[in-house]
């Protein structure tokens, strides 16, 4: 929190170039599923026509590798953005050139601009000085709000640090790295830890890192068969990643040394495929059946992992519990949202299939704060420096 942010500038008729994440689903016939990103960095964007900036916006869209992609354009961000800020937005159909040049230095106060997709040119992902030096040309002062992709090292993040000052933190940025602070460096304890997804190489640095701070973690999804083999339980056909056997073995190992409670699950809800129409059942965590794969945790690990749950005062959460996208998989998983947002504990979401999950029980009005990005968040949690946040000016 060394960094500053947009409020401790003067921003009065300067352009203003805002790296912002609208990288927002569509739905079946091209319209936005869902808006939160965009919604997520509306507090900034006002602040800043309210002191009277003229707003230059950038985002990426997909991964269209270089190439145009209409069906990965940001036209349809333009309009929906129009209508939440009630403000006329002129989208420009590419992000750099002598057009986009004449429309932003024609912009007026309070005005705001929204640029094509950085990502139809492949310097964007390669942090390409020259493209970045042509970004930074179109501005006075640098924003970045994108906390999502604060763990990329790209030209619309930290090339364009190289050639304009202040560069400063938006309000979502703020609001991000306060909430993880508040989490990390001083919890008010017990603090427990949840990981889940599918595989343990993801998550080997953030176990890590956490098995240091936190007084109990929970582990679920597909990574937990990676443990359980590792402590020699049959698990049938789940998933496992042999390469890491040693590796899960000398985490619960850490654990045991420190003093943190480590809790796998008990039971596990199993079937012959993963397929909505399979055949399942619940099994002991010891009984998974030869020819079977654990797809969730069953209701005996929801009831313990929420006991687990009840006396926490902070609560970190990445990963969901079991195949959620299957109905016949999602118990677990949405057992777990419950438990999270009915604890009294200061709650930390992350990771975008956790926020799906999440949004999808309708318990997020109950969660402390979701994080809007994934891969950062996971990287946070590894105790990594973000290089979208390491070139912010400090303060």
């Amino acid at each position: 929190m060394n960094k500053l942010f947009v409020d401790d500038i003067d921003v009065k008729n300067k352009r203003v170039l805002v790296r912002v994440d609208f990288n927002v689903p569509f739905d079946s016939v091209g319209g936005i599923s869902d808006d939160t990103r965009i919604r997520a960095v509306l507090p900034t964007i006002n602040y800043l026509l309210d002191e009277g900036a003229r707003v230059i916006l950038i985002s990426h869209m997909g991964r269209p590798k270089g190439q145009r992609d209409p069906k990965l354009s940001l036209a349809p961000v333009a309009k929906r953005l129009q209508r939440l800020l009630q403000k006329n937005v002129l989208f420009l159909n590419d992000c750099l050139g002598d057009e986009v040049k004449n429309a932003v230095e024609k912009m007026q106060q309070e005005d705001v601009v929204l640029l094509e997709n950085l990502r139809y040119y492949k310097e964007e992902a390669q942090n390409d000085p020259g493209f970045a030096r042509q970004l930074a040309g179109l501005a006075d002062i640098f924003v970045n709000d994108a906390f999502a992709t604060a763990h990329r090292k790209h030209a619309s993040n930290v090339g364009v640090t190289a050639f304009l000052s202040p560069c400063v933190g938006g309000f979502l940025m703020k609001k991000e790295i306060t909430y993880f602070d508040k989490a990390m460096e001083n919890p008010v304890r017990p603090f427990v830890a949840i990981l889940g997804g599918a595989k343990v190489s993801g998550k080997i640095e953030a176990l890590k890192n956490l098995v240091g701070k936190v007084d109990k973690i929970i582990i679920g999804g597909g990574m937990v068969f990676t443990f359980l083999k590792s402590i020699g339980h049959e698990i049938g056909k789940s998933l496992v990643e042999e390469n890491m056997l040693d590796m899960a073995m000398d985490i619960l190992k850490l654990a045991k040394a420190k003093g943190v409670k480590l809790y796998l699950p008990i039971d596990a809800v199993v079937a012959e495929a993963i397929d909505p129409r399979a055949v399942t059942k619940i099994v002991p965590i010891q009984e998974v059946p030869p020819n079977w794969l654990g797809l969730d945790i069953g209701p005996a690990s929801s009831t313990l992992f929420a006991e687990v749950l009840a006396n926490a005062k902070t609560i970190v959460w990445n990963g969901p519990m079991g195949v959620f996208e299957i109905d016949a998989f999602s118990r677990g998983t949405y057992a777990m949202v419950n438990a999270v947002a009915n604890s009294y504990a200061m709650t930390i979401v992350g990771g975008g299939d956790t926020d799906v999950a999440v949004h999808r029980v309708g318990e997020s009005y109950k969660i402390s704060y979701i994080s809007t990005g994934g891969g950062a968040f996971l990287e946070l949690l590894e105790g990594k420096e973000l290089p979208g946040i390491a070139v912010l000016t400090s303060k």
